[in-house]
Formats: C-alpha cells, sequence, structure tokens
C-alpha cells in the first residue's frame, strides 16, 4: 500500500499530466584509445533517445483475472447532522455527533476478532503519536490500549463495547475503495524480459516542513530537489521515464512488466515474484511530491472505458490493449513512489506496523486518527463490519473516504481491484475522547 505519503502512499487510480523535465543522467567511463596510447572518455548509447519516455512492452502472461462481483447489502442510513462548514479541514472542524452504542451495530466476533489484534499492534504508536484530526489525545487511548495487552481475542466484542463509543464525523456518507499486496514478475538485477527500474529514494530527494518557516503551514511538507541553489519540483513520471535517475545506481529491482508495476505503486508494497522462484518484499519508502490523480476517473470522463469497467483490472486491459496509448496514459500520472527492501513482517502501514487482510484500512488522519477503530455499513457486503484505521492513501482525502486492504493473492486482488462501496460510517473512539468532544447534557 503512502498509501501513498505513508502506505501511503498512492491509491486507487490516476493521475494528470506534467511537463517533463529535459534531463538525462549519463554515466561516463575511461577506457584506453585504440592505439593503447591515452585514455578516452566515453560515453555508454542511452537505451531510447534523450527526453523519451520509455516504451511500454506488455506481457500477455501476465493478464489479470476478473474483478470479483460485488455482493449487494442495504447500509445503514447516516444520522442526521448539521452542515459541515466549508472551511473545515479537520473531524474536530467539520463536527462529530454521537452514534449508537457499539452493541447495536451488528458486528461479528470474527470481524472484533481481528479488529482487536490489529488496534494491540497499534497502540504503542497511537500512544506516541499527535492526532491531526483533533479529536483524541494521546492519552485518551492508555486505558483501552492497557487492558488490549491480555484481552482475549475471542472475546472482543466485549472489549469494543466496555472501551469505546461510536461517533460520526459531518455528514457521514461514506465512500470505499479497495486495495492489497500485488505480487509481480521482477528480477534483482536487470536481464531480458525485466528492464523496469524499481529505484529507491534517491539521496537529492528532499522533504520540507513548511511549519518551519509559517505558523499556518504546520504539518504542511514540500517533496523536491535543489538545482543552483533554487528548490524546484522533483521529477515527474514522465521524466523518471525519459532516464532523469539512470546511471545513479538507484535500482533496488527490475520489474518485468510496466503496467503491473505501475499498480504496485499505486498499492504502495508488493511482493517481487523472482526468476528462482524466490519472494522479495517491497515497501513504500516515499514519493516524488506530485499530486495524484486517478486513471480510472480520467478514462471514464473520455469516454474511453464505460462504468463497469474502471476497476484495476479493466484499466489493466486498456493499457495492454494499445501499448503506445498505455504507455501515454500512465505517464499522465505525475506521481512516482520509491521503495526499500522489507525483511520484516509487512507490509507496513503508516503507523509503521504491519497491516492486516481484511481488517486494516487506509484513511486521512485529519479526519481519522490513525489507530481508531471504524465501523462501515456499505451497498457492499464484503467491507462491511469493523476496521482498523493504521494506513493512509494518496487519494484517501476528506471525512469517511476509506482504502480497505483485502491482503495478498488473486482473492484480494480480485475483491480490492473493483472494490468501490458507499454508505455510512462511524468511528470508534475512546471513551475519554467521547466525553471531552460531546459532553453530557
Amino acid at each position: 500500500m503512502i498509501r501513498a505519503v505513508g502506505a501511503p502512499r498512492a491509491r486507487t487510480f490516476g493521475f494528470a499530466l506534467f511537463a517533463a523535465l529535459p534531463l538525462l543522467s549519463g554515466c561516463a567511463s575511461v577506457v584506453p584509445a585504440a592505439d593503447g596510447s591515452r585514455p578516452a572518455t566515453a560515453t555508454p548509447p542511452p537505451s531510447r533517445p534523450a527526453g523519451t519516455p520509455r516504451p511500454y512492452v506488455p506481457r500477455p502472461s501476465e493478464r489479470p483475472g476478473a474483478a470479483a462481483q460485488p455482493v449487494p447489502a442495504t447500509p445503514r442510513a447516516p444520522l442526521p447532522a448539521a452542515a459541515t462548514p466549508a472551511e473545515a479541514t479537520t473531524a474536530a472542524a467539520s463536527g462529530v455527533i454521537a452514534g449508537p452504542d457499539f452493541a447495536t451495530l451488528g458486528v461479528t466476533a470474527e470481524q472484533a476478532a481481528a479488529a482487536l489484534a490489529a488496534f494491540r499492534i497499534s497502540c504503542p504508536s497511537v500512544q506516541r503519536r499527535t492526532d491531526t484530526s483533533g479529536l483524541t489525545l494521546g492519552a485518551d487511548w492508555g486505558e483501552s490500549c492497557s487492558a488490549a495487552k491480555n484481552w482475549a481475542d475471542s472475546d472482543a466484542l466485549t472489549f469494543f463495547a466496555r472501551y469505546f463509543g461510536t461517533v460520526q464525523v459531518g455528514a457521514g456518507t461514506a465512500f470505499v475503495t479497495g486495495y492489497y499486496e500485488p505480487e509481480i514478475a521482477a528480477s534483482r538485477d536487470q536481464r531480458p524480459g525485466y528492464d523496469i527500474p524499481i529505484y529507491r529514494r534517491p539521496a537529492d530527494l528532499v522533504e520540507v516542513d513548511l511549519g518551519q518557516f509559517a505558523d499556518d503551514l504546520k504539518g504542511r511538507k514540500m517533496r523536491g530537489r535543489v538545482e543552483d541553489g533554487n528548490f524546484v519540483r522533483y521529477y515527474d513520471r514522465t521524466a523518471i521515464e525519459s532516464g532523469a535517475l539512470e546511471g545513479r545506481g538507484l535500482e533496488i529491482a527490475w520489474a518485468a512488466d510496466a503496467a503491473e508495476f505501475f499498480f504496485l505503486q499505486v498499492q504502495g508494497s508488493g511482493r517481487l515474484r523472482l526468476p528462482d522462484g524466490g519472494v522479495m518484499r517491497i515497501g513504500y519508502d516515499t514519493q516524488n511530491g506530485r499530486g495524484y490523480v486517478g486513471i480510472g476517473k480520467l478514462l471514464l470522463d473520455r469516454g474511453e472505458l464505460q462504468r463497469g469497467q474502471a476497476s484495476m483490472q479493466g484499466i489493466l486491459d486498456y493499457l495492454r490493449a494499445d501499448p503506445v496509448r498505455g504507455a501515454a496514459v500512465m505517464n499522465e500520472n505525475p506521481s512516482w513512489v520509491f521503495f526499500r527492501e522489507l525483511t520484516g513482517p509487512g507490509p507496513l502501514g503508516a503507523l509503521g506496523v504491519p497491516v492486516t487482510g481484511r481488517a486494516s484500512v487506509a484513511a486521512d488522519p485529519k479526519y481519522v486518527p490513525l489507530g481508531a477503530p471504524v465501523f462501515l455499513s456499505l451497498d457492499r457486503a464484503e467491507p462491511n463490519g469493523l476496521w482498523v484505521a493504521q494506513d493512509t492513501g494518496g487519494a484517501i482525502k476528506g471525512a469517511n473516504r476509506f482504502d480497505s486492504f483485502w491482503g495478498a493473492g488473486e482473492d484480494a486482488r480480485a475483491i480490492a481491484g473493483g472494490m468501490a462501496a458507499r454508505g455510512s460510517a462511524l468511528l470508534l473512539l475512546p471513551r475519554a475522547s467521547i466525553a471531552r468532544l460531546i459532553p453530557a447534557p
């Protein structure tokens, strides 16, 4: 999954085109002259003309399976609420109202057990971090986190009923997509059939905390690089595909299919299936600071895809049908994700702990305290129930916007790739938070 920034990470499908920077990194070496008398400088020829984006060569053997057919459900209606102020940019500013008792939500014992396990591993991070949503304080989590350490998963329903109350943020109208941990063909070294570079974080990518310069910019960051003493935007996707990072030794692996790697970047983490049968796991490290626009929506707006075709699987079919067109569409995404190899548990979410399939969601931390349980009631049955917000995403912005994590494997890919569900959402907050936010009458 920043998710995107975070896990990150980018999410869903898309992007807008920026002009490519006309930069090409060259690598010079010293070789003997023809007569052997003196050294001469030789520069290896580029694999394509300078400034030309990498062509897309699809691999038919990697075609995706079909998206899972939705299982329809009837969602709970959001609670009546006052209009959200137009200037609101956090959950606290959007307004919260008390929700129903947890026991009335119909959460299953299995869902509660999975959520308790995910909540338990989040607790150390939850109590340390600053909640930018304005809903909780670190100390609010102390009682529930202390109890979670030794609470039996088999009695998780009682745990959530005892330590949490529910609230609705703003209008409560939810939209939920899905992500998963993809597995794509790749190699640790460049070889025939494996020539799509997977880059680590470049040393010249600088992240600036704008809050150091103005109080009204606290919490805002910008990524770029220094060029001739000026801070400028970092290379966009087209520039990177045109060779802006070549010759620096930044490659941690080489993918076989550009479209599969494109969607691994969207997910923010994944597994690389190596030629010898081994698996290398990679996770989000950072992103180039460029904005994210979903190519699914882009193609829908243009009429090049119809409703029902804008799943990950449908978009892959579109990209592969015409490689020239496919490459151009992918390059309309200025965002590029940089990865690092993961050697421990993973994939990791924005809290720095592993996310759990069918238990973790990505959310906007300005509207959901990371680590908080979330109850979803949607028009698709698969994501209905209890989740824990453990991740973020570049496209996951605003109140009641979530990205559900489905794990790894073909089932996860089938569900996540076509997930688009609407309904209502409730947050579960510690009772100390609710007492402060919604004083008793």
